[in-house]
């Protein structure tokens, strides 16, 4: 038996020791182990997950299999033996004939991963070409067959586009198809999932099940999101602080958990948030709102009217590509609408955001999906915090310094994080450094799209109650743009499903949360991931049998 499992493991890291090196202004730079003297083995054809919050070492660990390490990470010590020999010992020609063929990766931010300047078939089989396994008509064929296998729209022509013409739910589908063009033996999947719908990510993680099953290809799955990870991976490895905590079958870790960290992920509770009743007169008000993109004479925004009411929370929910996003830059004025209205404190607001004075742009902060692209990577994480306290109150040194250390223990990273770059940061801490930079401007509105997408549970909890917490004190309103209906229950007041440009059920949460829904809400609330092996069968088995119904 010994000998037969020894044959069929793909991946086997041994002793794993990861490093990077920070250069703090004025210091002599310090080296600091990422990761310590982790080991793992996976067969072919399975799933391995990593779990773990923000900083635990679970990409830093993925990328490694790649023989990669990112932003100055050093593999340091160990070995990295996939198919038999060491890559790490193979050198740059080695690394150039491994990545894109054996392995492939599926990065946490598609925005950030594609190139903007080339079409998205260019870049989909790109890999597959390089690499000499396929022809361009074979390999494009593979691609259109893994785009309509991925639920995206128009699969034959998709590929045309640019990266931009895509919504962003749609370009985690689009990279994901780029992984399996090449058949692989091993993918990375490094949060997949993060930027999608519900709706979509059951067909997402469907077809990563069918893949594995088909190709027989293995992956490590990297999420924070412990019931999608129980729906897609044999074993699941918990990971924190770049220390291996527990290790086990999926059905072990999700039901009987051994240690105490595992079970605070598996254990995390959803916040109880009370219904606040609004008030007599919105604070923002959006009234027949119409809006396109450049010259399209497609409307991606139809007629929308929504109300936020001072120290309030109104949640915008729908699929990828619903409008949600485009809602908020309507909003912002970053994409002036075509028709209707905004009221934001009883005065109108400008349509475009170069001409509001300076405190309507303080009163009215946003904090985007990606923060991989929101931030400048050449400036500091006190540098960017520190920049609306310049801006709008005027601080400088101590004062400003002081602040930012505050509002950085606030969001639960703590003053030694100042002088890193956004390089140096997990994808969960970069989030964290744009919602403290949107609190350093002390708004009456802040604008969340997607904000605790990119969260591990407990820290997602930890923002959300931080959040409400300055709700609150500060009477200050969200409108929380999201597709995780646990967050909505949380949070919300109200809440405005949106399908394609539309909004098609709005009111309090505890009126649209309420039957009879209408079959959109329906398919939003059933879609929702549960903490239970085999239930994502079990919702692909009831989609079809209410198609088969319809």
């Amino acid at each position: 038996m010994a000998d037969q499992r020894a044959k069929s493991v793909l991946l086997d890291i041994r002793n794993l020791r990861i490093e990077a090196t920070v250069f703090p202004p004025g210091e002599a730079p310090k080296n600091i182990v990422l990761v310590h003297d982790v080991s793992l083995t996976l067969e072919k054809g399975k799933v391995l997950g990593l779990i773990g919050e923000s900083g635990a070492g679970k990409s830093t660990i993925g990328l490694a299999s790649m023989g990669y390490g990112r932003g100055g990470v050093r593999i340091t010590g160990g070995e990295v033996i996939l198919n038999g020999r060491d890559i790490l010992k193979g050198g740059k020609e080695g690394f150039r004939k491994l990545r894109g063929r054996e392995v492939c990766y599926v990065a946490q931010s598609a925005a950030a991963a594609f190139n903007p300047a080339h079409r998205l078939m260019d870049q989909v089989v790109e890999a597959t070409l390089l690499h000499g396994t396929a022809t361009r008509a074979a390999a494009e064929k593979r691609a259109v067959a893994l785009f309509k296998k991925l639920s995206l729209p128009n699969p034959e022509s998709i590929g045309e586009r640019f990266p931009h013409q895509v919504s962003g739910g749609q370009l985690q589908r689009v990279m994901t198809a780029m992984a399996l063009c090449s058949e692989p033996d091993l993918i990375v999947f490094d949060e997949p999932t993060t930027a999608l719908d519900v709706t979509t990510q059951i067909d997402v993680l469907a077809a990563i099940k069918d893949a594995i099953r088909d190709t027989h290809v293995a992956a490590l799955y990297i999420t924070h999101d412990l019931a999608v990870v129980a729906q897609v991976s044999d074993e699941i490895m918990v990971l924190r602080h770049g220390r291996l905590v527990e290790w086990g079958g999926t059905r072990q870790i999700i039901k009987e958990p051994r240690q105490e960290y595992t079970n605070a992920l598996v254990s995390v509770h959803e916040i109880e948030h009370q219904e606040q009743k609004p008030g007599t007169t919105p604070f923002l008000s959006v009234k027949n709102i119409t809006a396109a993109y450049g010259r399209s004479h497609i409307k991606v925004l139809k007629n929308v009217s929504v109300d936020i009411y001072p120290g309030q929370t109104l949640a915008v929910v729908g699929e990828s590509g619903s409008g949600k996003s485009t809602l908020a830059r309507a909003i912002t004025g970053l994409l002036p609408p075509e028709e209707g209205t905004v009221t934001f404190d009883g005065r109108p607001l400008a349509n475009r955001l170069a001409d509001r004075p300076k405190e309507d742009l303080r009163q009215l902060q946003m904090i985007y999906q990606m923060a991989d692209v929101a931030m400048n990577p050449r400036q500091t994480v006190g540098t960017i915090i520190g920049r609306p306290l310049e801006f709008y109150f005027g601080l400088r040194g101590r004062q400003r310094d002081a602040r930012v250390a505050e509002l950085l223990d606030k969001i639960e990273m703590g003053k030694g994080f100042i002088d890193r770059y956004p390089a140096e940061l997990s994808g969960g801490q970069k989030q964290r450094v744009c919602i403290a930079r949107s609190l350093a401007a002390k708004p009456k509105l802040i604008i969340c799209d997607e904000v605790t997408s990119a969260l591990d549970p407990l820290v997602a909890n930890g923002i959300l109650k931080l959040l409400l917490e300055l709700q609150k004190e500060e009477n200050v309103a969200y409108l929380f743009i999201t597709h995780d209906l646990a967050t909505v229950k949380s949070i919300a007041d109200s809440i405005a499903v949106m399908y394609r440009g539309e909004v098609v059920r709005y009111g309090a949460k505890s009126q649209v949360l309420a039957p009879p829904f209408d079959a959109y809400t329906d398919l939003l609330l059933s879609s929702v991931p549960e903490m239970e092996i085999g239930w994502l069968e079990k919702a692909i088995k009831g989609r079809r049998m209410a198609s088969a119904g319809n």
